[in-house]
Protein backbone atom coordinates (compact mmCIF):
# COMPACT_ATOMS: atom_id res chain seq x y z
CA UNK A 1 0.00 0.00 0.00
CA UNK A 2 1.29 3.62 -0.49
CA UNK A 3 2.50 5.59 2.23
CA UNK A 4 0.79 9.21 1.03
CA UNK A 5 -1.60 9.41 -2.12
CA UNK A 6 -2.13 12.78 -3.96
CA UNK A 7 -6.00 13.51 -4.82
CA UNK A 8 -6.26 15.55 -7.87
CA UNK A 9 -9.45 16.55 -7.94
CA UNK A 10 -11.84 18.74 -5.37
CA UNK A 11 -15.41 18.33 -3.88
CA UNK A 12 -16.78 15.77 -3.15
CA UNK A 13 -15.14 13.17 -4.58
CA UNK A 14 -11.89 14.29 -3.40
CA UNK A 15 -13.46 14.23 0.04
CA UNK A 16 -14.19 10.47 -0.86
CA UNK A 17 -10.95 9.46 -1.74
CA UNK A 18 -9.33 11.15 1.55
CA UNK A 19 -11.76 9.64 4.22
CA UNK A 20 -10.86 5.82 2.80
CA UNK A 21 -7.14 6.74 2.37
CA UNK A 22 -7.20 7.99 6.35
CA UNK A 23 -8.93 4.44 6.93
CA UNK A 24 -6.07 2.46 5.76
CA UNK A 25 -3.54 4.86 7.19
CA UNK A 26 -2.53 6.19 4.07
CA UNK A 27 -1.36 10.04 4.17
CA UNK A 28 -3.43 12.61 1.92
CA UNK A 29 -2.24 15.67 -0.17
CA UNK A 30 -4.89 18.36 -1.57
CA UNK A 31 -4.59 20.48 -4.06
CA UNK A 32 -6.56 23.51 -4.80
CA UNK A 33 -6.72 26.70 -7.06
CA UNK A 34 -7.70 30.02 -5.73
CA UNK A 35 -11.15 29.78 -4.74
CA UNK A 36 -10.76 26.47 -2.96
CA UNK A 37 -8.45 27.32 -0.94
CA UNK A 38 -10.50 26.61 2.05
CA UNK A 39 -12.60 23.92 0.46
CA UNK A 40 -13.79 21.03 2.78
CA UNK A 41 -11.18 18.30 0.92
CA UNK A 42 -8.36 20.83 1.51
CA UNK A 43 -9.35 20.86 5.59
CA UNK A 44 -9.50 17.21 5.53
CA UNK A 45 -6.18 16.11 3.85
CA UNK A 46 -2.82 15.82 5.79
CA UNK A 47 -1.08 18.66 3.52
CA UNK A 48 -2.41 20.70 0.75
CA UNK A 49 -0.36 22.58 -2.19
CA UNK A 50 -1.64 25.53 -4.11
CA UNK A 51 -2.87 24.61 -7.58
CA UNK A 52 -3.00 28.97 -8.51
CA UNK A 53 -5.95 30.26 -10.85
CA UNK A 54 -9.63 30.31 -10.87
CA UNK A 55 -10.82 28.23 -13.81
CA UNK A 56 -10.48 24.42 -14.39
CA UNK A 57 -8.01 25.10 -16.73
CA UNK A 58 -5.47 27.05 -14.66
CA UNK A 59 -6.06 24.73 -11.80
CA UNK A 60 -7.27 21.11 -12.17
CA UNK A 61 -6.59 20.57 -15.83
CA UNK A 62 -2.96 21.54 -15.66
CA UNK A 63 -0.69 19.12 -15.45
CA UNK A 64 2.38 20.94 -14.92
CA UNK A 65 0.76 22.69 -11.64
CA UNK A 66 -0.35 19.38 -10.14
CA UNK A 67 3.02 17.97 -11.04
CA UNK A 68 4.85 20.35 -9.29
CA UNK A 69 2.69 19.73 -5.78
CA UNK A 70 3.07 15.92 -6.86
CA UNK A 71 7.68 16.85 -6.62
CA UNK A 72 6.79 18.88 -3.66
CA UNK A 73 4.62 16.43 -1.81
CA UNK A 74 6.71 13.63 -2.09
CA UNK A 75 3.51 11.40 -2.36
CA UNK A 76 3.80 7.82 -4.12
CA UNK A 77 0.48 8.15 -5.84
CA UNK A 78 -2.08 10.38 -7.90
CA UNK A 79 -5.90 9.33 -7.66
CA UNK A 80 -7.70 11.49 -10.08
CA UNK A 81 -11.19 10.90 -9.19
CA UNK A 82 -13.54 11.89 -12.10
CA UNK A 83 -13.66 14.47 -14.32
CA UNK A 84 -10.77 16.56 -14.89
CA UNK A 85 -7.65 14.66 -15.95
CA UNK A 86 -8.85 11.09 -14.51
CA UNK A 87 -9.65 9.89 -18.49
CA UNK A 88 -6.26 11.85 -19.55
CA UNK A 89 -3.72 9.34 -21.16
CA UNK A 90 -0.63 11.96 -21.41
CA UNK A 91 -1.24 13.04 -17.37
CA UNK A 92 -1.44 9.44 -16.37
CA UNK A 93 1.80 9.02 -18.82
CA UNK A 94 3.38 12.28 -16.65
CA UNK A 95 2.10 10.84 -13.39
CA UNK A 96 4.37 7.86 -13.76
CA UNK A 97 7.06 9.85 -15.62
CA UNK A 98 7.36 11.57 -12.19
CA UNK A 99 7.68 8.27 -10.42
CA UNK A 100 4.50 7.69 -9.25
CA UNK A 101 1.94 5.67 -9.57
CA UNK A 102 -1.56 6.35 -11.62
CA UNK A 103 -4.24 5.29 -9.68
CA UNK A 104 -6.15 3.85 -12.66
CA UNK A 105 -5.89 2.09 -15.68
CA UNK A 106 -2.87 2.32 -18.04
CA UNK A 107 -2.44 5.31 -20.56
CA UNK A 108 -3.03 2.65 -23.46
CA UNK A 109 -6.32 1.77 -22.02
CA UNK A 110 -7.44 5.30 -21.33
CA UNK A 111 -7.17 6.05 -25.00
CA UNK A 112 -8.71 3.17 -26.56
CA UNK A 113 -11.34 3.33 -24.19
CA UNK A 114 -11.39 7.09 -23.23
CA UNK A 115 -11.41 7.64 -27.15
CA UNK A 116 -15.46 6.76 -27.30
CA UNK A 117 -14.48 5.82 -31.05
CA UNK A 118 -11.42 3.46 -30.57
CA UNK A 119 -13.86 2.45 -27.76
CA UNK A 120 -16.74 1.37 -30.03
CA UNK A 121 -13.97 -0.46 -32.57
CA UNK A 122 -12.68 -2.13 -29.17
CA UNK A 123 -16.08 -3.31 -28.56
CA UNK A 124 -16.26 -4.74 -31.67
CA UNK A 125 -13.84 -7.02 -31.46
CA UNK A 126 -15.08 -8.29 -28.37
CA UNK A 127 -17.91 -9.51 -29.82
CA UNK A 128 -20.19 -6.17 -28.58
CA UNK A 129 -22.53 -4.56 -30.36
CA UNK A 130 -22.54 -0.75 -30.28
CA UNK A 131 -25.29 1.93 -30.60
CA UNK A 132 -25.10 2.39 -34.29
CA UNK A 133 -22.90 5.00 -35.38
CA UNK A 134 -19.64 6.34 -37.36
CA UNK A 135 -16.54 5.16 -35.78
CA UNK A 136 -14.89 8.37 -37.16
CA UNK A 137 -14.45 11.83 -36.25
CA UNK A 138 -17.06 13.91 -37.69
CA UNK A 139 -15.64 17.19 -39.37
CA UNK A 140 -18.03 18.64 -41.77
CA UNK A 141 -22.23 19.27 -41.23
CA UNK A 142 -22.61 17.64 -44.11
CA UNK A 143 -21.17 14.68 -42.33
CA UNK A 144 -24.06 14.96 -39.86
CA UNK A 145 -26.90 15.96 -42.26
CA UNK A 146 -26.00 12.77 -44.88
CA UNK A 147 -26.05 10.16 -41.73
CA UNK A 148 -29.55 11.40 -40.71
CA UNK A 149 -30.77 11.07 -43.78
CA UNK A 150 -29.32 7.22 -43.92
CA UNK A 151 -30.39 6.23 -40.49
CA UNK A 152 -33.07 8.64 -39.41
CA UNK A 153 -33.37 11.39 -37.07
CA UNK A 154 -32.70 12.64 -34.17
CA UNK A 155 -28.84 12.15 -34.51
CA UNK A 156 -26.90 12.55 -31.48
CA UNK A 157 -24.05 14.51 -31.78
CA UNK A 158 -21.27 13.62 -29.54
CA UNK A 159 -17.57 14.71 -27.41
CA UNK A 160 -15.62 11.88 -28.18
CA UNK A 161 -13.71 11.88 -24.83
CA UNK A 162 -15.13 12.68 -21.59
CA UNK A 163 -18.47 11.84 -20.72
CA UNK A 164 -21.19 13.51 -18.67
CA UNK A 165 -23.35 14.48 -20.95
CA UNK A 166 -20.63 17.28 -21.70
CA UNK A 167 -20.03 18.03 -25.49
CA UNK A 168 -23.31 16.23 -26.37
CA UNK A 169 -26.01 17.63 -28.63
CA UNK A 170 -29.26 16.08 -30.48
CA UNK A 171 -29.82 16.95 -34.00
CA UNK A 172 -33.85 16.36 -35.42
CA UNK A 173 -33.65 19.37 -38.47
CA UNK A 174 -30.46 18.98 -40.97
CA UNK A 175 -30.62 23.21 -40.34
CA UNK A 176 -29.79 22.89 -37.22
CA UNK A 177 -26.31 20.50 -38.00
CA UNK A 178 -24.01 23.01 -38.32
CA UNK A 179 -24.74 25.31 -35.10
CA UNK A 180 -25.07 21.85 -32.69
CA UNK A 181 -21.64 20.47 -34.12
CA UNK A 182 -19.83 23.95 -33.48
CA UNK A 183 -21.19 23.92 -29.83
CA UNK A 184 -20.78 20.38 -29.26
CA UNK A 185 -17.05 20.93 -30.34
CA UNK A 186 -16.81 24.14 -28.11
CA UNK A 187 -18.10 22.66 -25.04
CA UNK A 188 -16.04 19.50 -25.56
CA UNK A 189 -12.77 21.38 -26.18
CA UNK A 190 -13.49 23.51 -22.81
CA UNK A 191 -14.81 20.16 -20.46
CA UNK A 192 -12.16 17.59 -22.18
CA UNK A 193 -9.57 19.30 -24.06
CA UNK A 194 -10.39 17.83 -27.07
CA UNK A 195 -12.59 19.13 -29.80
CA UNK A 196 -13.51 16.01 -31.76
CA UNK A 197 -17.07 14.96 -31.76
CA UNK A 198 -18.93 11.45 -33.58
CA UNK A 199 -22.50 10.34 -34.00
CA UNK A 200 -24.91 8.15 -33.36
CA UNK A 201 -28.38 7.67 -34.05
CA UNK A 202 -30.48 9.18 -31.10
CA UNK A 203 -32.63 5.89 -30.06
CA UNK A 204 -36.40 7.07 -29.02
CA UNK A 205 -37.17 5.31 -25.64
CA UNK A 206 -33.86 3.72 -24.65
CA UNK A 207 -32.96 3.10 -20.72
CA UNK A 208 -29.15 3.65 -19.42
CA UNK A 209 -27.65 0.90 -17.85
CA UNK A 210 -24.31 0.49 -16.61
CA UNK A 211 -21.91 -2.12 -15.36
CA UNK A 212 -19.60 -1.64 -12.83
CA UNK A 213 -16.70 -3.63 -13.50
CA UNK A 214 -12.93 -4.05 -11.66
CA UNK A 215 -9.35 -5.26 -13.33
CA UNK A 216 -6.27 -6.59 -11.79
CA UNK A 217 -2.59 -6.45 -13.11
CA UNK A 218 -2.81 -10.63 -12.98
CA UNK A 219 -5.24 -11.08 -15.67
CA UNK A 220 -8.60 -11.00 -13.73
CA UNK A 221 -11.94 -9.09 -14.33
CA UNK A 222 -14.72 -9.22 -12.35
CA UNK A 223 -18.62 -7.32 -13.36
CA UNK A 224 -20.25 -6.13 -9.17
CA UNK A 225 -23.67 -5.56 -10.75
CA UNK A 226 -25.31 -2.97 -13.19
CA UNK A 227 -26.98 0.37 -12.24
CA UNK A 228 -30.18 1.86 -14.30
CA UNK A 229 -29.11 5.30 -14.70
CA UNK A 230 -31.99 6.57 -16.91
CA UNK A 231 -33.38 9.09 -15.34
CA UNK A 232 -31.52 12.08 -16.94
CA UNK A 233 -31.63 15.81 -17.85
CA UNK A 234 -29.76 17.34 -20.19
CA UNK A 235 -28.14 13.73 -21.17
CA UNK A 236 -26.36 14.08 -17.26
CA UNK A 237 -28.02 11.55 -14.38
CA UNK A 238 -30.15 13.07 -12.01
CA UNK A 239 -30.96 9.52 -10.49
CA UNK A 240 -29.05 6.46 -10.25
CA UNK A 241 -30.32 2.64 -8.90
CA UNK A 242 -29.45 -0.56 -8.62
CA UNK A 243 -30.33 -3.38 -9.22
CA UNK A 244 -31.55 -2.06 -12.59
CA UNK A 245 -35.90 -2.58 -12.29
CA UNK A 246 -37.52 -4.77 -14.73
CA UNK A 247 -33.94 -6.34 -15.91
CA UNK A 248 -34.11 -10.02 -16.15
CA UNK A 249 -31.16 -12.17 -14.37
CA UNK A 250 -30.37 -13.58 -17.82
CA UNK A 251 -29.79 -9.79 -19.35
CA UNK A 252 -27.53 -9.23 -16.24
CA UNK A 253 -25.54 -12.67 -16.57
CA UNK A 254 -25.07 -11.54 -20.21
CA UNK A 255 -23.54 -7.97 -19.77
CA UNK A 256 -22.19 -8.85 -17.74
CA UNK A 257 -20.27 -11.43 -19.56
CA UNK A 258 -20.06 -8.61 -22.44
CA UNK A 259 -18.31 -6.01 -19.71
CA UNK A 260 -15.56 -8.69 -18.31
CA UNK A 261 -15.03 -9.32 -22.41
CA UNK A 262 -14.42 -5.81 -23.18
CA UNK A 263 -12.24 -4.95 -19.90
CA UNK A 264 -9.83 -8.18 -21.29
CA UNK A 265 -9.60 -6.97 -24.87
CA UNK A 266 -8.07 -3.63 -23.71
CA UNK A 267 -5.67 -5.06 -20.74
CA UNK A 268 -7.33 -3.43 -18.39
CA UNK A 269 -6.67 -2.22 -14.93
CA UNK A 270 -8.79 -1.19 -11.73
CA UNK A 271 -12.61 0.69 -11.70
CA UNK A 272 -14.36 0.97 -14.55
CA UNK A 273 -17.58 1.14 -16.37
CA UNK A 274 -18.92 0.30 -19.25
CA UNK A 275 -22.41 1.54 -20.50
CA UNK A 276 -25.18 0.40 -22.26
CA UNK A 277 -28.67 1.78 -23.82
CA UNK A 278 -31.02 -1.14 -23.51
CA UNK A 279 -34.08 -1.41 -25.43
CA UNK A 280 -36.76 -3.92 -26.79
CA UNK A 281 -34.43 -6.66 -25.29
CA UNK A 282 -31.24 -5.98 -26.81
CA UNK A 283 -28.49 -3.87 -24.89
CA UNK A 284 -25.59 -2.06 -27.30
CA UNK A 285 -22.71 -0.89 -25.93
CA UNK A 286 -22.42 2.76 -25.51
CA UNK A 287 -18.90 3.83 -24.08
CA UNK A 288 -16.37 3.03 -21.18
CA UNK A 289 -15.88 5.01 -18.26
CA UNK A 290 -12.07 4.34 -17.41
CA UNK A 291 -12.57 6.05 -13.69
CA UNK A 292 -14.79 5.79 -10.82
CA UNK A 293 -18.37 7.09 -11.49
CA UNK A 294 -20.30 9.42 -9.34
CA UNK A 295 -22.66 6.55 -8.84
CA UNK A 296 -20.31 4.07 -6.94
CA UNK A 297 -21.85 4.50 -4.04
CA UNK A 298 -25.23 2.52 -5.51
CA UNK A 299 -22.27 -0.54 -6.02
CA UNK A 300 -21.10 -0.06 -2.63
CA UNK A 301 -24.46 0.12 -0.80
CA UNK A 302 -25.55 -3.20 -2.88
CA UNK A 303 -22.32 -5.32 -2.35
CA UNK A 304 -20.93 -3.69 0.59
CA UNK A 305 -17.27 -2.66 -0.85
CA UNK A 306 -15.41 0.09 -0.12
CA UNK A 307 -14.76 0.43 -4.04
CA UNK A 308 -11.73 3.17 -3.64
CA UNK A 309 -9.81 0.78 -1.59
CA UNK A 310 -9.91 -1.69 -4.65
CA UNK A 311 -8.79 1.23 -6.00
CA UNK A 312 -5.65 1.31 -3.99
CA UNK A 313 -4.90 -2.15 -3.70
CA UNK A 314 -5.49 -2.91 -7.39
CA UNK A 315 -3.19 -0.15 -8.18
CA UNK A 316 -0.51 -1.26 -5.30
CA UNK A 317 -0.30 -4.84 -7.18
CA UNK A 318 -2.38 -6.47 -5.07
CA UNK A 319 -4.87 -9.13 -6.87
CA UNK A 320 -8.76 -8.24 -6.84
CA UNK A 321 -9.98 -9.12 -3.12
CA UNK A 322 -12.72 -11.63 -4.63
CA UNK A 323 -13.59 -13.79 -7.03
CA UNK A 324 -16.74 -13.61 -9.72
CA UNK A 325 -18.76 -16.36 -7.99
CA UNK A 326 -18.07 -14.85 -4.18
CA UNK A 327 -18.83 -11.21 -5.39
CA UNK A 328 -22.82 -12.75 -6.78
CA UNK A 329 -23.41 -13.79 -3.20
CA UNK A 330 -23.19 -10.01 -1.60
CA UNK A 331 -25.66 -8.23 -3.62
CA UNK A 332 -29.02 -7.80 -1.62
CA UNK A 333 -31.40 -5.42 -1.43
CA UNK A 334 -32.13 -1.91 -3.55
CA UNK A 335 -30.41 1.20 -3.57
CA UNK A 336 -30.61 4.83 -4.97
CA UNK A 337 -28.91 7.88 -5.76
CA UNK A 338 -29.98 11.32 -5.49
CA UNK A 339 -27.98 14.22 -7.08
CA UNK A 340 -28.34 17.10 -5.69
CA UNK A 341 -27.40 19.99 -7.94
CA UNK A 342 -26.76 23.74 -6.83
CA UNK A 343 -29.14 24.59 -10.20
CA UNK A 344 -33.07 25.98 -10.34
CA UNK A 345 -35.23 23.94 -11.54
CA UNK A 346 -38.88 25.78 -11.33
CA UNK A 347 -40.47 25.61 -14.18
CA UNK A 348 -38.41 22.57 -15.75
CA UNK A 349 -35.47 25.19 -16.96
CA UNK A 350 -32.89 23.93 -14.96
CA UNK A 351 -30.74 26.98 -14.37
CA UNK A 352 -27.12 27.27 -12.86
CA UNK A 353 -27.40 28.98 -9.40
CA UNK A 354 -23.59 29.24 -7.68
CA UNK A 355 -23.28 30.68 -4.61
CA UNK A 356 -22.67 30.77 -1.29
CA UNK A 357 -24.34 27.81 1.05
CA UNK A 358 -25.70 29.51 3.84
CA UNK A 359 -27.02 26.21 5.69
CA UNK A 360 -26.63 22.92 4.89
CA UNK A 361 -28.24 20.02 6.62
CA UNK A 362 -27.66 16.39 4.93
CA UNK A 363 -30.05 13.45 5.95
CA UNK A 364 -29.36 10.87 8.29
CA UNK A 365 -31.17 7.51 9.40
CA UNK A 366 -30.81 3.94 9.14
CA UNK A 367 -30.01 3.02 5.09
CA UNK A 368 -28.82 6.38 4.29
CA UNK A 369 -25.74 7.80 3.80
CA UNK A 370 -24.73 11.46 2.02
CA UNK A 371 -21.80 12.29 0.33
CA UNK A 372 -20.46 15.98 -0.06
CA UNK A 373 -18.07 17.83 -0.46
CA UNK A 374 -19.76 21.04 0.80
CA UNK A 375 -20.08 22.80 4.84
CA UNK A 376 -22.38 25.84 5.70
CA UNK A 377 -20.05 28.88 4.56
CA UNK A 378 -18.97 27.06 1.29
CA UNK A 379 -19.22 28.64 -1.97
CA UNK A 380 -20.34 26.54 -4.99
CA UNK A 381 -18.55 28.50 -7.89
CA UNK A 382 -19.47 29.04 -11.38
CA UNK A 383 -16.01 27.36 -12.62
CA UNK A 384 -17.08 23.87 -11.87
CA UNK A 385 -19.39 20.92 -11.85
CA UNK A 386 -22.64 22.07 -9.89
CA UNK A 387 -22.30 18.56 -7.66
CA UNK A 388 -23.51 19.63 -3.82
CA UNK A 389 -24.38 16.53 -2.35
CA UNK A 390 -25.27 12.95 -3.60
CA UNK A 391 -28.23 11.51 -1.26
CA UNK A 392 -27.95 7.69 -1.26
CA UNK A 393 -29.86 5.33 0.57
CA UNK A 394 -30.62 1.33 0.55
CA UNK A 395 -33.71 -0.73 1.16
CA UNK A 396 -34.73 -4.48 1.41
CA UNK A 397 -36.48 -3.83 -2.75
CA UNK A 398 -37.00 -1.14 -4.62
CA UNK A 399 -40.20 0.74 -3.07
CA UNK A 400 -38.48 0.68 -0.08
CA UNK A 401 -35.59 2.44 -0.95
CA UNK A 402 -37.64 4.64 -3.25
CA UNK A 403 -39.62 5.88 0.27
CA UNK A 404 -36.35 5.90 2.23
CA UNK A 405 -34.99 8.82 -0.42
CA UNK A 406 -37.71 10.73 -0.19
CA UNK A 407 -37.79 10.25 3.48
CA UNK A 408 -34.29 11.55 3.37
CA UNK A 409 -34.98 14.53 0.73
CA UNK A 410 -37.91 15.67 3.29
CA UNK A 411 -35.63 16.00 5.88
CA UNK A 412 -32.42 17.78 3.85
CA UNK A 413 -31.72 20.97 4.28
CA UNK A 414 -30.20 23.63 2.14
CA UNK A 415 -30.20 27.45 1.45
CA UNK A 416 -28.08 30.29 -0.26
CA UNK A 417 -28.00 28.06 -3.98
CA UNK A 418 -31.26 26.63 -5.72
CA UNK A 419 -30.73 23.10 -5.55
CA UNK A 420 -32.75 19.86 -7.62
CA UNK A 421 -34.02 18.29 -4.74
CA UNK A 422 -37.40 19.58 -5.41
CA UNK A 423 -37.43 17.94 -8.91
CA UNK A 424 -36.40 14.93 -7.73
CA UNK A 425 -38.98 14.20 -5.02
CA UNK A 426 -41.54 14.87 -7.72
CA UNK A 427 -39.59 12.04 -10.08
CA UNK A 428 -39.62 9.77 -6.93
CA UNK A 429 -43.48 9.91 -6.46
CA UNK A 430 -43.99 9.63 -10.23
CA UNK A 431 -45.99 6.43 -10.91
CA UNK A 432 -43.67 6.15 -14.02
CA UNK A 433 -41.02 6.10 -12.01
CA UNK A 434 -42.41 3.98 -9.42
CA UNK A 435 -43.80 1.24 -12.10
CA UNK A 436 -40.67 1.81 -13.70
CA UNK A 437 -41.85 3.10 -16.85
CA UNK A 438 -39.30 5.82 -17.56
CA UNK A 439 -36.50 6.46 -19.94
CA UNK A 440 -34.12 8.14 -20.90
CA UNK A 441 -36.16 11.00 -22.02
CA UNK A 442 -38.78 10.52 -20.04
CA UNK A 443 -38.39 13.57 -17.31
CA UNK A 444 -37.85 16.21 -20.67
CA UNK A 445 -41.02 14.92 -22.59
CA UNK A 446 -43.05 13.20 -20.03
CA UNK A 447 -42.32 15.43 -16.61
CA UNK A 448 -44.63 18.41 -16.08
CA UNK A 449 -42.58 20.92 -13.63
CA UNK A 450 -44.08 23.73 -15.10
CA UNK A 451 -45.36 24.50 -11.65
CA UNK A 452 -42.27 23.88 -9.70
CA UNK A 453 -41.14 27.12 -7.26
CA UNK A 454 -37.77 27.50 -6.60
CA UNK A 455 -35.97 26.83 -3.53
CA UNK A 456 -33.49 26.86 -1.35
CA UNK A 457 -32.95 30.30 -1.02
CA UNK A 458 -31.46 30.80 -4.24
CA UNK A 459 -33.12 33.40 -6.61
CA UNK A 460 -36.42 32.96 -8.84
CA UNK A 461 -34.79 32.18 -12.39
CA UNK A 462 -37.85 33.88 -13.80
CA UNK A 463 -37.17 36.94 -11.81
CA UNK A 464 -33.75 37.60 -11.93
CA UNK A 465 -33.52 39.64 -8.76
CA UNK A 466 -35.08 39.03 -6.00
CA UNK A 467 -38.75 41.31 -6.41
CA UNK A 468 -41.61 40.71 -4.68
CA UNK A 469 -45.00 41.05 -6.42
CA UNK A 470 -45.64 44.45 -4.87
CA UNK A 471 -42.34 45.53 -6.64
CA UNK A 472 -40.49 45.97 -3.13
CA UNK A 473 -36.55 44.99 -4.28
CA UNK A 474 -34.06 42.83 -2.04
CA UNK A 475 -36.50 40.45 -1.04
CA UNK A 476 -36.37 36.95 -1.56
CA UNK A 477 -38.88 33.52 -0.60
CA UNK A 478 -37.32 31.67 2.40
CA UNK A 479 -39.24 28.93 4.45
CA UNK A 480 -38.66 29.99 8.57
CA UNK A 481 -40.32 28.70 11.57
CA UNK A 482 -42.88 30.21 13.12
CA UNK A 483 -44.80 29.88 16.52
CA UNK A 484 -48.53 30.57 16.76
CA UNK A 485 -50.28 29.19 20.02
CA UNK A 486 -47.28 27.46 21.52
CA UNK A 487 -47.34 26.00 17.82
CA UNK A 488 -44.36 25.58 15.90
CA UNK A 489 -45.36 26.13 11.96
CA UNK A 490 -42.86 26.32 8.67
CA UNK A 491 -44.01 28.94 6.42
CA UNK A 492 -42.36 30.77 3.34
CA UNK A 493 -42.01 34.45 3.83
CA UNK A 494 -40.47 36.86 1.79
CA UNK A 495 -37.53 38.35 4.02
CA UNK A 496 -34.60 40.43 3.54
CA UNK A 497 -32.57 39.27 0.65
CA UNK A 498 -29.13 39.70 2.66
CA UNK A 499 -26.95 38.22 -0.10
CA UNK A 500 -27.42 40.68 -2.78
CA UNK A 501 -27.46 43.53 -0.29
CA UNK A 502 -23.75 42.49 0.13
CA UNK A 503 -22.84 42.22 -3.18
CA UNK A 504 -19.67 43.98 -5.20
CA UNK A 505 -20.07 47.42 -5.81
CA UNK A 506 -19.34 47.26 -8.87
CA UNK A 507 -21.80 44.60 -9.85
CA UNK A 508 -24.46 46.04 -12.33
CA UNK A 509 -28.28 45.09 -11.41
CA UNK A 510 -31.46 44.86 -13.01
CA UNK A 511 -34.23 47.54 -12.43
CA UNK A 512 -37.35 45.40 -11.27
CA UNK A 513 -39.06 45.82 -14.37
CA UNK A 514 -36.33 43.77 -16.09
CA UNK A 515 -37.27 39.80 -15.41
CA UNK A 516 -34.59 37.92 -17.06
CA UNK A 517 -36.06 34.39 -17.77
CA UNK A 518 -34.23 30.80 -17.99
CA UNK A 519 -31.34 30.99 -20.06
CA UNK A 520 -32.94 28.56 -22.82
CA UNK A 521 -35.66 31.33 -22.97
CA UNK A 522 -36.24 34.59 -24.24
CA UNK A 523 -34.40 37.38 -21.93
CA UNK A 524 -35.61 40.96 -22.87
CA UNK A 525 -36.91 43.73 -20.19
CA UNK A 526 -39.56 46.36 -20.94
CA UNK A 527 -36.90 48.76 -21.30
CA UNK A 528 -35.23 46.48 -24.46
CA UNK A 529 -32.30 45.42 -22.16
CA UNK A 530 -31.09 41.78 -22.42
CA UNK A 531 -29.88 40.54 -19.18
CA UNK A 532 -28.43 36.75 -17.92
CA UNK A 533 -30.41 34.94 -15.51
CA UNK A 534 -26.95 33.58 -14.15
CA UNK A 535 -23.24 34.37 -12.84
CA UNK A 536 -20.84 33.21 -16.02
CA UNK A 537 -18.65 33.47 -18.09
CA UNK A 538 -19.51 34.60 -21.92
CA UNK A 539 -18.08 32.44 -24.52
CA UNK A 540 -19.78 33.65 -27.47
CA UNK A 541 -20.94 36.61 -29.30
CA UNK A 542 -23.44 36.12 -32.06
CA UNK A 543 -24.15 39.91 -32.81
CA UNK A 544 -23.00 43.35 -32.89
CA UNK A 545 -23.97 46.70 -32.47
CA UNK A 546 -26.49 47.60 -35.41
CA UNK A 547 -27.29 44.54 -36.40
CA UNK A 548 -31.20 43.26 -37.07
CA UNK A 549 -32.37 40.48 -34.76
CA UNK A 550 -34.88 38.35 -34.46
CA UNK A 551 -37.47 37.83 -32.12
CA UNK A 552 -35.73 34.50 -29.96
CA UNK A 553 -32.48 34.92 -31.86
CA UNK A 554 -29.37 34.05 -29.60
CA UNK A 555 -27.23 37.39 -29.05
CA UNK A 556 -24.57 35.53 -27.13
CA UNK A 557 -23.62 32.64 -25.09
CA UNK A 558 -22.77 32.16 -21.47
CA UNK A 559 -21.22 29.66 -20.21
CA UNK A 560 -22.11 28.53 -15.93
CA UNK A 561 -20.83 25.46 -14.17
CA UNK A 562 -20.05 23.68 -17.56
CA UNK A 563 -22.92 24.31 -19.00
CA UNK A 564 -23.52 26.48 -22.20
CA UNK A 565 -26.52 28.49 -22.07
CA UNK A 566 -28.24 30.81 -24.73
CA UNK A 567 -29.49 34.26 -23.90
CA UNK A 568 -31.93 35.31 -26.55
CA UNK A 569 -34.35 38.59 -26.94
CA UNK A 570 -38.03 37.55 -27.02
CA UNK A 571 -38.70 40.39 -30.00
CA UNK A 572 -37.48 41.62 -32.95
CA UNK A 573 -35.44 44.94 -33.11
CA UNK A 574 -31.76 46.24 -33.90
CA UNK A 575 -29.08 45.67 -31.11
CA UNK A 576 -28.53 49.46 -29.83
CA UNK A 577 -25.63 48.52 -27.32
CA UNK A 578 -23.57 45.29 -26.92
CA UNK A 579 -21.73 45.59 -23.42
CA UNK A 580 -20.06 41.92 -23.72
CA UNK A 581 -17.12 40.54 -25.28
CA UNK A 582 -16.09 37.06 -24.99
CA UNK A 583 -14.34 36.04 -21.98
CA UNK A 584 -16.14 38.49 -19.54
CA UNK A 585 -17.47 37.49 -15.95
CA UNK A 586 -21.12 38.47 -15.94
CA UNK A 587 -23.63 38.49 -12.35
CA UNK A 588 -26.85 37.67 -12.27
CA UNK A 589 -28.99 40.08 -13.55
CA UNK A 590 -26.29 41.87 -15.69
CA UNK A 591 -26.84 43.68 -18.91
CA UNK A 592 -25.59 41.86 -22.45
CA UNK A 593 -27.15 43.97 -25.14
CA UNK A 594 -29.98 46.64 -25.71
CA UNK A 595 -32.66 46.29 -28.21
CA UNK A 596 -34.02 48.99 -29.71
Amino acid sequence: MFDKVLVANRGEIAVRVIRTCRELGVGTVAVYSEIDHHALHVRLADEAYALGGQTAAESYLSTEAILKALARSGAGAVHPGYGFLSENAGFARAVAAAGATFIGPSPSAIETMGDKISARLAAARAGVASVPGRNEPVTDPAEIVAFGEANGWPVAIKAAFGGGGRGMRVVSDPADAAAAMESAQREAQSAFGHAEVYLERYLTWPRHIEMQVFADSHGNAVWLGERDCSCQRRHQKLIEEGPAPDFGDELRQAMGAASVQICLACGYQGAGTIEFLYEAGSFYFLEMNTRLQVEHPVTELLTGLDLVEWQLRVAAGEPLPLSQDAIASLSRGHAIEARINAEDPSGGRFVPSPGKITRLRLPEGFGVRSDSGFEPGDTVSQYYDNLVAKIIVWGQDRDAARRRLLRALSEMEVEGVATTRAVIEEVLAHDDFAEARHSTRWLEETLDLSALAPEGGGRDASEGQSVRPDGTENMVMREVDAEVDGRRYRVKLWVPDTTSMKSAPHAKRTPATSRPRAATTPVLAADGTVTVPMQGTIIQVLVSEGDVVEANQTICVLEAMKMENPISADRAGTVRELRVSVGDSLGAGDVAAVIG
